[in-house]
């Protein structure tokens, strides 16, 4: 296995990446992204005057394999000191809360525990790591595209400008933009790439001037019953003051609207301003927790097809799609979010399961 290509610089693909540059057996990694940053929904702000935005995934709980997996390779990147950790006795990780009935009502100890203890560490951690640090691992990284356009999968990857030989491909796209580029002999896997729907979420970053929050904690969830448009509010500067602005008490939240009723509440993607989402989630944040003052900053993203829906029968489908491409021999590998779990950790943990599962080996 001399050459293998990844496709897809996010989380998943940037994985994959750094787990073949384990093997010996590997030679050459190319990474290729068609944007211009790697990271995928995995996406940082920090503004000159130090304050940081997370406007995609901005923690880990390291429960299990999976957790620890993720710990053990920001450890072997020597990313340890960059851990931002939060004990198990830190409000933000006793406190949850919903928003039910025009109030906060703080969630049962049952719910939020599931954050605790987790062995071989005595206490939670959140990190707050920028994933493309990790693309530093791969190797020939001046060989990287930024811009492709697959058309034959196989021993080769069409580009925009040639062909790239490889001896396998690994794929980290979503599962839609992979059906999209496969050739007619695939039409059964195309079939079921295309089954696996997602959905739409925007993601509104505000910072108020003073301590404005009257309660603390993580953060609180809104279920569709009270408010379709809404998915939940993050108290940002309750778990990561570190990432404040280091003059002045200041207050960040994170506001995260639609999912699966985006399109109910705000139409197409494309008919959604900045500015009609900015006024949705400032006006969450006056009747959720009684803010009456305009934000001093704030900043829209709007993440199209960002989280994968799992309904009844997913994994069975996975396997059928991996069934098709060992029966037909398809050097072709799935991994990310689309598959295996749509956490950060299940998203590492697929790429190293890919990499393990082409290599025959331990990496």
């Amino acid at each position: 296995m001399r050459t293998v290509a990844v496709l897809g610089g996010g989380i998943g693909g940037l994985a994959a990446s750094y787990y073949l540059c384990k093997s010996p057996q590997v030679t050459k990694v190319i990474l290729l992204e068609a944007s211009s940053r790697f990271g995928g929904w995995l996406w940082s702000t920090r503004r000159s005057d130090g304050a940081v935005f997370e406007h995609g995934p901005r923690g880990i709980r390291p429960a299990g394999a999976v957790g620890s997996n993720t710990l053990n390779m920001v450890d072997d990147l020597g990313l340890g000191e960059e851990i931002l950790p939060v004990s198990y006795s830190h409000v933000a990780s006793r406190n949850r809360y919903l928003y039910v009935n025009g109030q906060l009502h703080k969630m049962p100890s049952g719910i939020s525990g599931i954050v605790r203890t987790v062995p071989p560490f005595s206490r939670p951690l959140l990190l707050s790591v920028a994933a493309e640090i990790l693309v530093n691992k791969t190797k020939n990284d001046d060989e990287s595209v930024h811009s492709f356009v697959s058309r034959r999968l196989g021993k080769e990857v069409r580009l925009e400008g040639g062909v790239l030989s490889a001896d396998h491909i690994i794929s980290a796209l979503p599962a839609k933009a992979l059906s999209s580029v496969l050739p007619r002999s695939c039409q059964p896997l195309t079939q079921q790439l295309q089954d696996i729907s997602s959905v739409t979420v925007a993601v509104v970053n505000l910072e108020y001037d003073g301590s404005i929050l009257p309660v603390m904690g993580f953060g609180h969830l809104v279920p569709s019953s009270e408010d379709r448009g809404l998915l939940g509010v993050v108290y940002d500067s309750v778990p990561f003051p570190q990432h404040n602005r280091p003059d002045g008490q200041t207050t960040r939240l994170t506001v995260m609207m639609g999912g699966a009723w985006f399109q109910e509440e705000f139409g197409v993607p494309e008919a959604a301003t900045a500015e009609r989402l900015l006024s949705r989630a400032t006006e969450a944040v006056r009747c959720h927790l009684g803010v009456t003052a305009a934000p001093s900053w704030s900043r829209v993203i709007l993440h199209r097809d960002c989280i994968p829906q799992y309904y009844e029968g997913h994994f069975q489908r996975v396997e059928s799609m991996r069934g098709f491409i060992k029966n037909n021999n398809l050097a072709l590998s799935l991994t990310g979010s689309c598959y295996d779990g749509v956490s950060v950790n299940d998203v590492i943990f697929s790429g190293r399961t890919a990499v393990e599962e082409l290599l025959g080996t331990v990496v």
